[in-house]
């Protein structure tokens, strides 16, 4: 990797992928430093509350001497009735204005200029050495541009650090404060949505040289790990001691980034999500002020939910340098089966059929006919499968369980017209199969020719409105005339849409986006969600908006800005700039 110690570089577009899109696409063109306005917005109010001039009124209402008509049981009445009336407006006018009172006193943030930059830079240098900060062309673009993201820009980050400790970090962190420098973590630069992209240039923080699995704890069943650590390596690492961590998201995710996009994976049905697997955080704020989310054991109720604040963030509230995992215990038995099914939909519904049984499968996947020919066409297995809708089932525990559990899935399945069950033959073909599964987005990527690009992108609904959403999804997808395919986690109501496409054609391109779009308001009016385990980075802003609300959007703006005031960390991810 070469390294330049020269003057502030000049930015290299990225391919084109900036064409106007509502799913919330920022500017490309990057501003230097403006200086802050100072806060128009004052509240004023003046006490009305004077002696109201005149005699009581006696029992008769005539205003004359008398026995008074305020007795204290009156008295009490109409202050409790003029205090309900207040507050019931107060309600209302809360609700109607909230967002905008709430949010008032936020700044539309303003960065340092290209002198505070070069500052920002010669002083990390000085501090923790010239091989720390890259301003390499070459490391600056994989840094700010994903081949394998649906979303691209043509800002690229201003320069690239390298840290080591949480120490390091936290050096960076106060520099960039001290200049009004941009952060944006970077750990695997395998996400979708754009979530390590750099709208506003600034500092991208790779992790790269924090890939340690610091502390196993086997009798306490977790494990302390570095940002950088593949969650494949982990396992492989720990294997020793007959426990794994089960969240398994794409090949090449790592812990950081999985904390950062509450990931899931084909686990998820069994064992949950990232969000269910983490104890506590060690997390750098955008001041360089280092916290603690909280201790190690596995349950407590001391104060704030810190830990999951953090989780699902995507870096906008602060560095996440270590991580507390639980681990499982390895499964006695693990089975993996194939079974065809003749629609989308049979398969879908059988999916569905299962989960309200409550049997407990490990993992249950689905692939259409168009992915399960990608696995043919790239040879990625031993076998040469049927290219037809395919589930993917996993069943483990105790060996009696496995058994009676595929027995259980065999009825449901043929009830729903299935094919015949093809088990893999030994741990190997499990392996592999499977692996066929998770690496389904880069054998769509291994198919691409010129200007070809994958629009990969996922969304989740009730289980009850999956074999729904999933038909009609598919139909739409398979009108554009294109090479795409559907699938995904279908027993947690999870599942993906991936297209290829002529990203260079803006008349395919427009189609393709629209048809997206479709799927994910879609899984809005399901009362669903516009990413399951994606996140929601540059791509999904709008559509986050449609499913949470401006009141809802509004608070996770003042969380924001509490942590971070200057919008430093991340920025234009999640939610808007405020203006």
């Amino acid at each position: 990797m070469r390294r330049l110690a020269t003057t502030f570089p000049a930015r290299r577009l990225a391919p084109a992928h900036s064409a106007s899109s509502n799913f919330g696409r920022p500017s490309t063109t990057w501003q230097p430093a403006i200086t802050w306005r100072a806060s128009s917005s004052t509240a004023h109010s003046e006490s009305t509350d004077k002696p109201v001039k005149g005699g009581v009124k006696n029992g008769n209402g005539d205003g004359k001497n008398g026995s008074s008509f305020w007795t204290a049981r009156r008295v009490l009445f109409a202050t409790a009735f003029t205090g309900t009336l207040a507050y019931l407006y107060g309600v209302d006018d809360a609700r109607r204005h909230s967002s905008g009172s709430r949010n008032k006193h936020i700044r539309k943030p303003t960065y340092g200029g290209k002198r505070d930059m070069e500052n920002a830079i010669r002083e990390l240098r000085e501090t923790l050495g010239a091989d720390t900060i890259s301003t390499d062309d070459e490391d600056l673009r994989m840094h700010g541009y994903s081949e394998w993201s649906s979303i691209n820009i043509d800002q690229l980050p201003v320069a690239v650090a390298y840290p080591k400790s949480t120490e390091e970090v936290s050096t960076i962190a106060k520099v960039c404060h001290k200049y009004r420098m941009p952060m944006i973590p970077y750990s695997g630069g395998s996400s979708l949505e754009a979530n390590f992209s750099a709208p506003f240039g600034g500092m991208s923080i790779d992790f790269t040289y924090m890939d340690k699995v610091l502390q196993l704890h086997e009798d306490d069943m977790d494990v302390v790990v570095q940002p950088s650590v593949p969650w494949m390596s982990l396992n492989d690492q720990i294997k020793h001691s007959g426990l794994f961590f089960p969240v398994d998201p794409g090949p090449s995710a790592r812990i950081g980034g999985m904390v950062g996009t509450s990931c899931s994976g084909t686990n998820a049905v069994r064992y949950g999500t990232m969000k269910d697997w983490v104890i506590n955080l060690t997390v750098v704020l955008a001041d360089g002020t280092v916290i603690k989310t909280r201790r190690r054991p596995r349950k407590s109720s001391a104060g704030y939910n810190l830990t999951n604040l953090f989780i699902g963030s995507e870096g906008t509230l602060g560095l996440v340098t270590e991580i507390t995992l639980k681990l499982a215990v390895v499964p006695q038995e693990t089975s993996v089966a194939v079974v065809t099914f003749p629609t989308i939909r049979e398969a879908a519904a059988a999916a569905s059929r299962i989960m309200r049984a409550g049997i407990p499968v490990a993992a249950m996947e689905i692939m259409d006919e168009v992915q399960m020919s990608v696995i043919n066409r790239t040879g990625s297995t031993k076998r040469r499968w049927k290219e037809v809708p395919t589930m993917f089932f996993k069943f483990s525990g105790t060996k009696s369980g496995v058994k009676e559990n595929v027995g259980l899935v065999k009825d449901i399945a043929k009830r729903h017209n299935c094919g015949d069950f093809d088990f893999a033959m030994d741990a190997d073909e499990q392996a592999t199969l499977w692996s066929a599964r998770k690496e389904a987005l880069w054998s769509m990527l291994a198919l691409r020719k010129g200007d070809e690009e994958v629009w990969s992108t996922d969304v989740a609904v009730p289980l009850s409105r999956l074999p729904d959403i999933i038909e009609i999804s598919k139909k739409e997808m398979d009108d554009l005339g294109l090479f795409a395919s559907v699938l995904g986690h279908i027993g947690d109501g999870n599942f993906h849409e991936s297209i290829l496409y002529n990203s260079k054609d803006p008349k395919e391109r427009a189609a393709v986006e629209a048809c997206i779009h479709k799927m994910v308001d879609r899984a809005l009016e399901m009362d669903g969600t516009c990413t399951g385990e994606h996140g929601v980075g540059l791509g999904k802003k709008s559509s986050l908006m449609k499913e949470l609300g401006a009141d809802t959007i509004g608070v996770m703006k003042g969380i924001k800005a509490a942590l971070d005031p200057l919008w430093l960390m991340n920025p234009g991810k999640i939610m808007d700039m405020p203006n």
